[in-house]
Parts: structure tokens; C-alpha cells; sequence
């Protein structure tokens, strides 16, 4: 039975929105090479489908080519939102809702060094600040 989809990308489609967020437009072969460059080594024949099943997804859009017969690749969904639906839907599923809950887990599971921590301090002192208001 097929897996039902997903209003959020795959882990590989969020590696493909990944490099096409750094740097776009690319061709089928731009992309694979920096996925290849990160460590994930695909079949050019993978990389075509995955980037059509995008386009289908309206993830990302398909560009005319300007010179020669390459096709090129530009994202359509922004980093932020995709982030910060991701990171909604896993408050919701996982933690209930509680940003407390997400703050505890990430305290628990993530090495913060000083720096981090000192600027997750100034957030949450501003984040009460504008709660006060």
C-alpha cells in the first residue's frame, strides 16, 4: 500500500530544497553533484524523478533552458515556511502543543555551549517582554 502523501517534503526532498535554497537555479546534474558533495550519491535517473515528483508537488518549478537542452531548477517554498510548518506539526503530533515540553526535549537532546544558551536567554527575556505588552 502507498504511503499517504505528505503536506511536508521527505527527507530527500528537503535535501534537494536544501541545495536549491543555497544556490538555484540548477540543472538535474547541479543538483545531484551537491547532493553527492554532501554525501548523498544518487542515480542521475533518481535525481530526474525525485525533481518532477517536486514539480508535480509544486515544491519547486522547472525553468526553460537558456543555453543548450539542461532544464533548471528553482525552489517555491521558502525555507522559513517549511521550517516552521515542520516544527509546528511536531509540537502538535509529539508534544501537544507545549512549547515548554519542545524546550525541555531540546535541552535534553542538543549540546548547547554557552553562547547558545546565553542567546536562547536573550529570546525568551525578549519573548516575556512582548507578552507583557
Amino acid at each position: 500500500m502507498a504511503r499517504p502523501n505528505s503536506e511536508y517534503p521527505t527527507e530527500l526532498e528537503l535535501q534537494i530544497l536544501k541545495v536549491l535554497w543555497d544556490e538555484y537555479p540548477l540543472t538535474v546534474r547541479g543538483v545531484r553533484e551537491r547532493l553527492a558533495g554532501g554525501g548523498r550519491e544518487l542515480a542521475h535517473t533518481t535525481v530526474i524523478t525525485m525533481l518532477g515528483t517536486m514539480v508535480d508537488k509544486r515544491q519547486i518549478e522547472k525553468l526553460q533552458p537558456t543555453q543548450g537542452k539542461a532544464f533548471r531548477f528553482s525552489p517555491l517554498l521558502q525555507r522559513q515556511d517549511v521550517s516552521r510548518g515542520m516544527l509546528g506539526d511536531i509540537v502538535e503530533r509529539v508534544f501537544d502543543g507545549s512549547a515548554e515540553a519542545v524546550m525541555l526535549s531540546l535541552f535534553d537532546v542538543a549540546d548547547l555551549n554557552s553562547e547558545e544558551l546565553a542567546n536562547l536567554r536573550k529570546l525568551l527575556n525578549k519573548k516575556l517582554r512582548e507578552s507583557k505588552s
